[in-house]
C-alpha cells in the first residue's frame, strides 16, 4: 500500500494547466511575488547560520591533525555500517 497520495497535491489537471500556460504566454497569469524565505525566521539569525556554514567544516578540518581526522572518520564510518548487518567488518584501527 503506498504511503503517499498517487496525485500530487500541487499538480494541475490538463485543464488548469492549460488555461494557466494560455494565461502566462498572453500575459493575463497574475504577478505572484515569490515567497520570503525568511517569512516566521530572523534574518541575522539565517544569514550568520549561513556563513558560520560555508566556511565551518573547512576551518575545522584545517585545525585537527591527521590522527584526530582519522578517528573522526573511523567513527562516522562506525556509525555508518552501525545497521547495515555487516557481520564480521569490523573496522581495524591501523
Amino acid at each position: 500500500m503506498p504511503t503517499r497520495p498517487s496525485k500530487r497535491r500541487n499538480q494541475l489537471d490538463p485543464v488548469e494547466l492549460a488555461r494557466s500556460i494560455v494565461d502566462q504566454v498572453t500575459g493575463d497569469a497574475p504577478k505572484e511575488a515569490p515567497p520570503d524565505p525568511y517569512e516566521g525566521k530572523n534574518r541575522a539569525a539565517v544569514e550568520l547560520g549561513k556563513l558560520g556554514g560555508s566556511k565551518g567544516g573547512k576551518a575545522r578540518a584545517a585545525k585537527l591533525t591527521v590522527a584526530q581526522r582519522k578517528a573522526s572518520a573511523k567513527k562516522a564510518a562506525q556509525a555508518r555500517w552501525k545497521n547495515k548487518g555487516q557481520t564480521g567488518m569490523a573496522l581495524s584501527a591501523s
